[in-house]
């Protein structure tokens, strides 16, 4: 059987006290199950056999698949939050969903991106999206695209992103861009606030390589809502299909219609 681990912030305590209760009552199961907390600076005990059970809103997901990611572990979404669009499984349902998770491999598999920076060795990983952003407020920055090796637009803009279809409810929707559903294997560009040039999003197969080059200003280089490096001019990213998905237990039936309904609630969100 799968081990459990329940993935949460510290400061959560909604989350802390149900990941103790649901252990609890799964522990008269025979379940075993431990809990880490993401602001903790330890690395927790996980590797592909772990059943990860995230307690919390979308920002928590986000941070459990990064971790779950690296090993091939599969990820419960709990939703604790107020919109949860990337969640599928409510507090009141956690028990239900995680005893058949824990007997059952099916998975939906998530597009994620590998991110390659041309000054830092190493790849950066993204379920949601890559942005090239503006350094400082009051300034824009200038981004060259490309796509494999064809030059498409430069943008003047407060930055210019590269989102999957999980992510295209996200910045990508704020920004803009189109709502995507995750079945489909492509990944969206998507220009933030652009000045004067075309603000439509771009959208391609999943087997090109996106390339975003900064041309003039520095720029700040944010996956998922955190900053993990800056660009000078000249410097680029590649950003590409992970050859690896993040693998989301199938608890339930989720389409796209129904998450649009329940998070953002028909326009009143």
């Amino acid at each position: 059987m799968s081990q459990l681990l329940f993935l949460a912030f510290s400061n959560r305590l909604d989350a802390v006290e149900l990941a103790y209760e649901v252990g609890e009552q799964l522990a008269r199961e025979g379940v075993t199950s431990s809990l880490h907390f993401l602001d903790s600076p330890d690395e927790p005990d996980i590797d592909a056999s772990t059943l990860v059970v995230s307690l919390g809103g979308d920002g928590t997901f986000l941070k459990a698949t990064r971790l779950a990611h690296s090993v091939g572990a599969r990820v419960v979404a709990v939703n604790l939050g107020q919109l949860g669009f990337l969640l599928d499984v409510p507090s009141t349902e956690i028990v239900e969903h995680i005893t058949w998770a824990l007997t059952n491999d099916t998975v939906s598999e998530r597009l994620a991106l590998q991110i390659t920076v041309s000054n830092t060795p190493g790849e950066e990983f993204a379920l949601n999206e890559v942005v090239v952003e503006r350094a400082s407020p009051g300034h824009m920055v200038k981004v060259k695209t490309f796509v494999d090796e064809e030059e498409f637009l430069t943008y003047s803009a407060d930055g210019v992103m590269v989102s999957t279809p999980t992510g295209s409810t996200g910045y990508n929707f704020s920004a803009g861009g189109p709502v995507v559903d995750a079945s489909l294997a492509v990944m969206i560009l998507t220009p933030v606030a652009p000045h004067f040039t075309i603000g439509r999003s771009i959208v391609v197969p999943v087997d090109k390589v996106i390339r975003l080059l900064v041309d003039d200003k520095p720029a700040v280089l944010v996956a998922d809502g955190q900053t993990i490096g800056a660009l000078g001019p000249g410097e680029f990213i590649e950003v590409r299909q992970s050859p690896t998905p993040v693998h989301v237990a199938a608890t339930r039936s989720f389409d796209l219609a129904t998450r649009l309904r329940r998070s953002l609630r028909e326009g009143h969100a």
